[in-house]
């Protein structure tokens, strides 16, 4: 007579794309155990998904956790790229290891209840900062690793060659701790110059590179050239990605085609951040003011490997953000005019397994032997989550639940 299995936690009733009706979803040491209709079972924990959508955590491949939440010590008065690089600077000066720590402890619990469950956050490290902020970051990935794996690129947002101490923070951030490192080519003296420092330290280290890339509306002023030599030369293909670009924006169709073809050769990943594009770009227009959003669907078509991203919150670059992917995701539909039912289903791709792809993580499905990790979203499928930019309500990491944000209730008279 076979035993009852026992599980650690059971998800019941959770909609599976694949399925045609609700199923129930056993999970026991860390993993995904059984899927089925009605599990005969016992579980030391239960919950009722009453039809939500059962997915993997979203994944935020371009986030600034150190120098978020802090408009109320900085000015806008231009909105403009410049304007936000400069009140940054000063403010960074006076960041201690506590601000940034509360600061980003707030964007990542916010993160989590949003159900993202991956992150990939730029720390500046230079003589402004300091190592202050990358001291704060580390101890924000260890604090939060039972919810959330948080990857973290030293980054350089206001030159390079310009300044060496800024290469030897750099290179000191890589030896104790630093997953990737990242640059800002527009904003050194020598782009180019910047783009081989960044690469020469991610050789010496054996990471990933990030830059941001591109951050204009000028093609012809394009540091992309130079990016993709450095990739294929040194044989980074799949190790290098760009933020931003939203110099495609102001592409032809077939010059975006044309640039598409030549990023997938070089196996470089691009993130797309509506939010901030679209609030920097264009200052310089009284009226039919460009969108300045790379058009991400349209790289994703040629098979380049591509995302959508946060940046900033609460901060110059962008004044606004709650942390939800769901929401950025909706915003870049509505800005790229999308409508389809698969062109739903690729934004959903962008901040899930192909955001999770440029951090190097190719995830599995939700299948028996997975790994538990696991929210509930409040709809029927990808489409409709995109769509309705729809409530994250349950999430567990390796098992363990992580957070609970019950559906509302509509209390009749």
């Amino acid at each position: 007579m076979m035993s009852t299995p026992v599980f650690d936690l059971l998800i019941r009733n959770a909609r599976l794309e694949r399925f045609d009706r609700p199923v129930d979803i056993g999970i026991a040491r860390e993993r995904i155990a059984a899927i089925g209709a009605n599990l005969v079972c016992e579980a030391i924990e239960t919950t009722d998904a009453q039809g939500a959508l059962a997915s993997r955590g979203f994944t935020d491949s371009h986030v600034h956790l150190d120098k978020a939440c802090i408009l109320d010590r900085c000015s806008i008065c231009e909105g403009t790229l410049g304007e936000a690089i400069s009140e940054t600077a000063k403010a960074k000066a006076d960041f201690t290891e506590q601000d940034v720590y509360a600061r980003a402890a707030r964007v990542v619990e916010k993160a989590i209840v949003n159900g993202t469950m991956r992150m990939r956050t730029f720390v500046e490290t230079d003589p402004r900062a300091g190592m202050r902020s990358f001291e704060a970051i580390k101890q924000i990935r260890q604090d939060y690793a039972f919810a959330i794996d948080i990857e973290i690129c030293a980054f350089a947002q206001d030159g390079l060659t310009n300044e060496p101490q800024t290469l030897e923070m750099l290179d000191a951030a890589l030896s104790d701790g630093a997953d990737l490192v990242g640059g800002a080519p527009y904003i050194d003296p020598d782009p180019q110059g910047q783009i081989r420092m960044i690469f020469d330290l991610a050789e010496k280290h054996g990471t990933a590179v990030d830059f941001h890339l591109d951050f204009d509306l000028s093609p012809e002023k394009t540091n992309l050239p130079a990016v993709i030599e450095e990739t294929v030369r040194r044989g980074y293909q799949g190790r290098v990605s760009l933020g931003h670009m939203t110099s495609l924006s102001a592409m032809s169709p077939d010059d975006v085609q044309l640039l598409a073809r030549q990023l997938k050769a070089a196996g470089i990943a691009v993130t797309v951040l509506p939010s901030t594009d679209l609030f920097l770009n264009g200052r310089d227009h009284d009226r039919l003011v460009p969108r300045g959003v790379a058009p991400a669907h349209l790289l994703a078509s040629e098979g380049v490997l591509t995302s959508i991203a946060s940046n900033n919150i609460l901060n110059p670059f962008t004044p606004y953000g709650d942390a939800s992917l769901l929401r950025m995701a909706n915003l870049y539909a509505n800005v790229a005019q999308l409508s389809r039912r698969g062109d739903m289903q690729l934004a959903f791709e962008m901040i899930s397994t192909s955001a999770a792809r440029i951090m190097g993580r190719d995830e599995q499905p939700i299948e028996i032997g997975a790994p538990a990790d696991i929210i509930l979203i409040d709809c029927i499928d990808r489409e409709q989550a995109i769509r309705e930019n729809a409530r994250v309500i349950f999430g567990c990491k390796r098992g363990r639940r992580t957070f609970e944000a019950p559906r509302p209730s509509i209390l009749r008279a």
